[in-house]
């Protein structure tokens, strides 16, 4: 186990779209999705389901539509991810199907959060997110939550 494993700092992640997102907009920052951003401008690697980045574009062009920032700044936000080691995991229909839908049911969660989720328990990696029912849902899974050596 290295050093970073120790203090509570994955080599890889799974990373949701609100985590992401907040990193384009000031307003949305705190200090643990700044810890996320900083993991990755450090060379950690994301893994995030296909739907991810679908969620990502959806959230910026709702941003521009509100006028809360441009499409130029979009563009910019989009180079920025793509500078960052993110893998797109596939997972096959059966695992949705079957593990995604149930566990969506039974948590009480969106199949968007439930594949994060079940990503994040598939893979064994720890999961960063702002929402707290899919904090509580990995907590009963036993699917770790990505925080920092100082535990932000």
């Amino acid at each position: 186990m290295s050093s970073s494993e120790k203090a509570g700092v994955s080599d890889r992640l799974v990373i949701d779209a609100s985590v992401a997102v907040s990193w384009c907009f000031e307003d949305e920052g705190t200090s643990y999705t700044e810890w996320v951003l900083n993991q990755m401008a450090e060379g950690t690697e994301a893994v995030v389901p296909s739907l991810w980045p679908f969620e990502t574009v959806n959230a910026l062009l709702q941003a521009e539509r509100r006028r809360r920032l441009t499409a130029a700044q979009a563009t910019v936000f989009l180079e920025q991810l793509e500078s960052f080691n993110i893998v797109v995991d596939s997972v096959p229909l059966s695992r949705v199907f079957d593990w995604v839908f149930l566990e969506a049911r039974q948590q009480d969660l969106t199949a968007y959060d439930a594949a994060y989720l079940e990503l994040a328990f598939r893979r064994g990696l720890p999961l960063a997110t702002l929402d707290d029912n899919l904090k509580r849902a990995a907590k009963d899974l036993g699917v770790s939550i990505a925080h920092s050596a100082s535990g932000r």
